[in-house]
């Protein structure tokens, strides 16, 4: 069986979802292959965040942050349903790193990047309301600031971008497995199995949003593509019994990392983590360690809450390549090409579940030049999503 597609889409996590929504809604015609399921791997495995990216402001990411903000107000808009506000809390003890000034700061251009709208601005609670906080560590406690972010099914978020690309005319294949694409005059044939047995897509563009499973895609495209440098950085959460009724915590962690403590579907959701991972993607696993550091950083905050873990998961970050901690690393999203000019393959390198659309949007303009001029059929920044 052989198709013809303006654009075929390798993978439907997020990024590969955002990827088929944009192109159909511009007009395009669209297949996804995917492997597995949507959302079925790094996509159901975050921190169910839809936030502004307060913590890259350490690293001086000011643009990521600002993106991260203005997608964040789309997504409220467009999915009020599945993307919701939460307050968020920062305590500040004497054995923090991070003092209140630098925190007030940190919020204070926060609020400007959001262009000071109202679900921007913070507060510093006053010590009569530090006991009605979910049980917080009191002593040597010297400040508590809230501000507000965002929260998300990850998974019903991606199904929905989905099933928008779908209504928009794109097609799905699951199970779809890439085979191979192979370079035509005209872009890229593209072979795939599924349970009735191997088909081919000749398409113009072709979009690899295979999250950890990348590079395994561009080794079977021809000619070669030359792979981006990455590392594999795994995240695990837990689940912890009982809720949280004040919202959610941005705690330090013993080596200073930041980590979130959130009210998950009447539970407790505690993470992340950020390990070194090599192997085969679908095999990550929690690691005993990585439980355990996530169930310290709770205690040490939280003495007084007897939680169990009833839950956990394991994520992989795909971050460049580079020396030292990888919480510092940058988290803009990279689009490798397979030509400096008029390309027709873009690989998405990275990404977070925030900026799926802004990310979208960036992989289509750069096959712009090679995708036939088609007749728009909506805007995702206004089309709604539905859960």
């Amino acid at each position: 069986m052989t198709g013809q597609h303006d654009l075929v889409v390798i993978g439907a996590g997020i990024h590969g979802a955002g990827a088929a929504q944009a192109a159909a809604a511009a007009g395009h015609s669209v297949l996804v292959l995917e492997q597995s399921g949507v959302a079925s791997a790094t996509s159901c495995r975050s921190s169910k965040l839809i936030h502004g990216g307060l913590r890259y402001l350490e690293s001086g990411q000011l643009n990521l942050v600002r993106e991260s903000l203005r997608e964040r107000d789309i997504l409220l808009r467009i999915a009020p349903q599945l993307v919701r506000l939460v307050p968020f809390h920062i305590p500040i003890y004497r054995h923090t790193a991070r003092r209140a000034w630098q925190i007030r700061a940190g919020l204070s251009l926060y609020a400007l990047l959001g262009n000071l709208r109202r679900h921007a601005w913070f507060a510093s609670l006053a010590r009569s309301q530090w006991d009605e906080l979910d049980g917080l560590a009191t002593e040597n406690l010297q400040a508590v600031f809230r501000y507000q972010d965002a929260q998300t099914d990850d998974a019903a978020l991606t199904r929905a971008v989905m099933h928008s690309a779908q209504s928009l005319g794109a097609e799905l294949v699951v199970p779809g497995e890439f085979l191979a694409a192979q370079r035509t005059a005209n872009g890229y044939a593209v072979r795939y199995r599924t349970p009735q047995g191997e088909a081919e897509s000749h398409c113009t563009a072709l979009v690899n949003a295979a999250g950890p499973w990348i590079n395994s895609v561009l080794a079977r495209i021809t000619p070669r593509v030359p792979p981006a440098a990455i590392e594999l950085v795994q995240g695990t959460h837990i689940v912890l019994d009982g809720p949280l009724q004040r919202g959610a915590y941005y705690t330090e962690a013993e080596d200073g990392r930041a980590v979130f403590v959130m009210p998950w579907r009447s539970m407790t959701l505690v993470g992340t983590t950020e390990t070194r991972f090599s192997g085969d993607p679908a095999q990550v696993r929690p690691l005993t360690a990585e439980v355990e550091y996530l169930l310290r950083t709770f205690r040490r905050y939280f003495p007084e809450r007897d939680m169990q873990v009833r839950d956990q998961f394991a994520g992989l970050r795909v971050l460049p390549l580079a020396h030292g901690a990888a919480f510092h690393r940058p988290r803009e999203t990279l689009c490798g090409t397979d030509a400096p000019e008029q390309p027709h393959l873009v690989s998405i390198y990275g990404g977070k579940l925030t900026g799926y659309r802004a990310t979208a949007q960036k992989a289509l303009a750069l096959l712009r030049a090679v995708l036939p001029v088609r007749p728009g059929r909506a805007d995702t920044a206004t089309l709604q999503l539905k859960s």
